[in-house]
């Protein structure tokens, strides 16, 4: 393969992803919930294995219960999947939050361009212990069961014309709804000329990571040469808002208010106010007032709450466990000491970070429609997973 290529060797899902939509699933607490009441044969089981009963009733680590994941994962390939060889999926899902077609493929995570600059861009900072930790997983399990999602930073948008080309007329080898109401389809396309076109529009521009920046630097760190992902220039990509929530910190709006008030912050009481739609303030959300905050002009927001809000006015670690990123489509936790509602970033500023060789802060960016966990997975080469 160069540095984009086909998947040589890939399951189909024959009719539904077994178990619960994976992709609802992001908090620790919700995922044991889930688990707790479907626990075998899914393929929330196989990401999450050190979270299901039997796992956390012996005190299994992820890496310690990755046996297991694979064993779940070899029977859900014999009895709810299709192998399919040297493919790759032009992908289209469009829905409440946008419209992506795009195509699934296998790229380098760490191929780098005449110049030796990296040909596969990190839109955001990441935490190098989840990175660890998913390097692992990707070399212990053998697959990738979601993919990725790049956009091709380029002038003009040439991808989505020539996914459609491919797929005109044709029905797709898979179509299903989700929990949300996107509609997901999946085609398949073998060597071929068509396959050649394609795969060129996927090379020409280098890639920014829209979503999965910590499964693309696991990849590299595992030394795969190939990644899952879906490449995707829209047409209809949106960013959704990222919050932070402060949990067991003891602080109520008041303290709240009187510490950031002391750091030259202009801090309003109001009895409600709606999640920000433009960057420039947050809302912070308690369970006994509700605070709007003026921020500092000329940054991202993200940044700022961060650096001045939490770790310079609280004195709080925003890398430690009393502060959590929530995507704007869940719900905050119950016991949240105040949840911080911020602004989507606009794409122009996640641009012009990318172009000046920066990245955003951590989980600061939203990119939607995803594609959905489990349709399609990808034997990684090196892999020490289930043969069926």
């Amino acid at each position: 393969m160069s540095w984009v290529g086909p998947i040589d060797r890939g399951w189909v899902v024959r009719h539904e992803v077994p178990g619960p939509d994976v992709d609802e699933f992001a908090e620790p607490d919700r995922i044991i919930d889930a688990l707790g009441r479907r626990t075998t044969d899914t393929l929330l089981a196989v990401q999450h294995p050190h979270r299901t009963p039997a796992a956390r009733a012996e005190g299994l680590g992820l890496l310690d219960a990755l046996p297991t994941a694979r064993a779940t994962l070899s029977v859900l390939l014999r009895k709810d999947y299709r192998a399919v060889t040297d493919v790759v999926a032009p992908y289209e899902v469009d829905g409440p939050d946008g419209t992506a077609c795009g195509l699934l493929c296998m790229v380098d995570p760490a191929a780098v361009d005449a110049d030796g600059i990296g040909r596969v861009r990190h839109s955001e900072e990441i935490y190098p212990e989840v990175v660890a930790e998913r390097a692992e997983v990707l070399a212990g399990l053998g697959y990738a069961t979601s993919a990725a999602m790049l956009v091709p930073v380029g002038e003009q948008d040439t991808l989505t014309a020539a996914v459609r080309r491919t797929i005109a007329h044709r029905p797709p080898e898979v179509s299903t709804v989700d929990s949300n109401g996107r509609r997901h389809r999946l085609w398949l396309l073998g060597p071929g000329p068509a396959r050649d076109d394609v795969l060129a529009e996927v090379a020409a521009h280098p890639l920014m990571v829209a979503d999965g920046n910590h499964r693309v630097a696991a990849a590299a760190a595992a030394g795969l040469s190939g990644l899952l992902a879906l490449v995707t220039a829209g047409p209809r990509l949106r960013i959704g808002a990222f919050h932070r929530v402060l949990m067991g910190t003891d602080l109520d709006a008041a303290t709240l208010r009187d510490l950031w008030r002391g750091h030259g912050l202009t801090v309003h009481e109001v009895d409600h106010a709606a999640p920000p739609e433009h960057p420039g303030t947050v809302v912070a959300r308690c369970p006994a007032g509700t605070l709007v905050v003026e921020l500092p002009t000329g940054g991202i927001d993200h940044a700022a709450v961060e650096d001045l809000l939490i770790r310079d006015a609280l004195g709080i670690d925003p890398e430690g466990p009393h502060v959590r990123p929530l995507a704007g489509d869940r719900p905050p936790p119950p016991d949240a000491d105040a949840v911080l509602l911020l602004a989507p970033v606009p794409l122009a500023d996640v641009l012009a970070v990318h172009a000046a060789g920066r990245r955003m802060p951590r989980k600061s960016t939203y990119f939607t429609p995803k594609p959905r966990s489990g349709l399609l997975l990808a034997e990684l080469s090196g892999g020490r997973g289930p043969r069926p």
